[in-house]
């Protein structure tokens, strides 16, 4: 490993499976000391014992203003200042244009867009010159996607904040950068489709069919885009998106 995150320390929320879980194992394996979040006490013990390298676990709902303040509150008295916050934590589910209810917007908007808001807004304190916030967008927010609309438009909300925080952070040295992953072979993706392990396969072939790549994504391909950005070897990159997609967006 080249060990880009020696001595930094980083957080990563909704870090329990997935991509939040392929990115903390990876910071952790370039030197950064890592604290994750999840709302599942199980799968946040496992979650840090397959990370290691003394990851720290903090149990914690994003959308929960009281969490974060105590996520934020035992980093600042465990080490004293962030240097990456990747901020992961969310989702949605699918329903078309005359099936969408309130509750789905609310469940939508409140974890990808009001979480996302909070957690970095009480994150800045910890921040300084250098500092690196790399959030989790989708290609959803750039493509229309069938019964896919709430959770496109709250991935599209991400991207502007990215844009409208670079500016406001003008001066500090804190950089904001999006990720966005295309299909992914993620636990949250596959459940779109249900339990059924043939709907979840063709899902997934369906989903392969449109990457001009001719597959879906990993984890760990994912993890690595966030590693560039949350490093300085992106020391000059802010404000931007970053496309990890196999091409799903571009064409």
């Amino acid at each position: 490993m080249t060990k880009r995150l020696q001595d930094k320390i980083a957080v990563v929320t909704g870090a329990t499976s997935g991509i939040g879980l392929a990115t903390a194992k990876l910071f952790a394996s370039e030197g950064a000391r890592v604290f994750i979040t999840g709302r599942r006490k199980d799968a946040l013990d496992q979650a840090t014992h397959e990370i290691g390298h003394g990851s720290v676990g903090i149990q914690a709902d994003s959308q929960k203003l009281a969490d974060l303040d105590r996520l934020f509150a035992q980093v600042k008295s465990d080490a004293g200042r962030l240097d990456v916050l990747v901020v992961n934590a969310g989702g949605g589910t699918m329903l078309p244009l005359g099936e969408i209810t309130e509750q789905q917007v609310d469940d939508t908007f409140g974890r990808n867009v009001k979480a996302v808001i909070f957690t970095v807004q009480k994150a800045l304190p910890l921040m300084g010159n250098g500092s690196s916030v790399v959030l989790t967008g989708s290609t959803a927010g750039t493509e229309g996607t069938a019964a896919f609309s709430v959770y496109s438009a709250s991935k599209a909300a991400v991207r502007n904040l990215a844009r409208s925080w670079a500016l406001d952070l003008k001066g500090t040295g804190i950089r904001v950068n999006v990720v966005s992953p295309g299909a992914t072979h993620t636990p949250g993706l596959v459940e779109l489709a249900g339990d059924d392990k043939a709907q979840q396969q063709g899902l997934l072939d369906v989903l392969a069919a449109r990457i001009p790549l001719g597959r879906v994504g990993n984890p760990d391909e994912i993890a690595k885009a966030s590693l560039f950005l949350a490093s300085d070897d992106a020391s000059f990159v802010n404000g931007a998106e970053l496309f990890a997609d196999g091409g799903q967006a571009q064409v």
